[in-house]
């Protein structure tokens, strides 16, 4: 094992015995929602996966320590910080593990440590990727090369629909990242269930999610799988007025100046306020939804060996 990482006894009982287990990350408690809500959805998200079956890993750096599996604490620790809790990726890692510092892991970093744990199948809400306007500030998420690199399933609501869709798919077919669409040949728009966009197979079992991920395995491929699981049609929100927000939300950073690492969590926060709150309860549910399919593949996995 890593020497900078430690397992909760929960998780590592459960690695040890081949339960099932799903990563989850904690950008989302930091950054991507307000306490106390972002506190009581990351414990509701635990216990989705405990009653499917599976064992939660919530993942974050605390005191310089790579974390696979967070107590109750340590999540409102997480949640009452806030963004004063740094938001890593990829290239802070070191830097916080060398300082003994806390950091909110991203999609990228939960997909590092989940790989370094063992653990295959990360849950979560929406994925970064390139976003709008790309052409000129080359802003590109680092979740894209991770899923180009690191063997881990992320289940997710597709990018998040402050991206430019089009171009995230571009680029993962670029880099040979599979995009199933669970149960839909559309690429799920986060908020919404359209897209107008098509991914590369519609699977609709765990079982056969499981399945394909373990033949990637067996063929030893490197590199994630996608998998886009639409949020629930009672809480997709109209397409007209998301753009509408998203559009407005965009002029605004593009005119205080937010970029880089920020540019997400102001875009998601000022997103929530303009639909009065709807967006952020649509977020809520869209990532219970992916932590219940996430928990169901995880178990699938298992029963396929390694």
């Amino acid at each position: 094992m890593n020497q900078f990482l430690d397992m909760s006894p929960e998780v590592k009982e459960a690695m040890e015995t081949g339960k099932p287990v799903v990563a989850l990350e904690s950008t989302i408690i930091s950054h991507g929602m307000p306490y106390p809500k972002n506190v009581e959805t990351a414990l509701n998200v635990q216990r989705i996966i405990r009653e499917n079956g599976a064992v939660p890993a919530t993942i974050a750096i605390i005191k310089g320590r790579l974390k696979a599996g967070l107590t109750d604490n340590e999540i409102e620790y997480l949640g009452k910080t806030g963004r004063a809790v740094p938001k890593a990726s990829r290239r802070d890692l070191p830097i916080l593990v060398a300082e003994g510092k806390d950091g909110a892991t991203t999609v990228t970093t939960t997909m590092m440590i989940a790989h370094m744990a063992g653990i295959e199948v990360f849950a979560t809400g929406g994925i970064g990727g390139v976003h709008r306007g790309a052409q000129k500030t080359f802003d590109i998420s680092a979740d894209l090369e991770e899923l180009a690199n690191t063997p881990v399933m992320v289940i997710c609501a597709g990018a998040k629909a402050i991206l430019d869709l089009g171009l995230t798919l571009e680029y993962l077919e670029t880099k040979g990242v599979p995009v199933i669409g669970y149960g839909t040949q559309e690429l799920p728009a986060f908020y919404s269930r359209h897209s107008g966009l098509k991914v590369d197979y519609e699977i609709d079992t765990p079982q056969d999610l499981a399945m394909a991920f373990h033949v990637k395995r067996e063929l030893g491929m490197k590199g994630g799988m996608l998998v886009t699981n639409p949020i629930p049609e009672a809480y997709a929100m109209d397409g007209t007025k998301i753009d509408k927000a998203i559009d407005q939300a965009l002029k605004e950073a593009d005119q205080q100046g937010v970029h880089g690492k920020e540019t997400t969590p102001f875009l998601l926060a000022r997103v929530a306020e303009l639909t009065g709150g709807d967006s952020l309860e649509s977020n809520i549910q869209l990532v219970y939804n992916n932590v219940k399919l996430g928990a169901q593949t995880a178990s699938a996995l298992k029963k396929l060996g390694k």
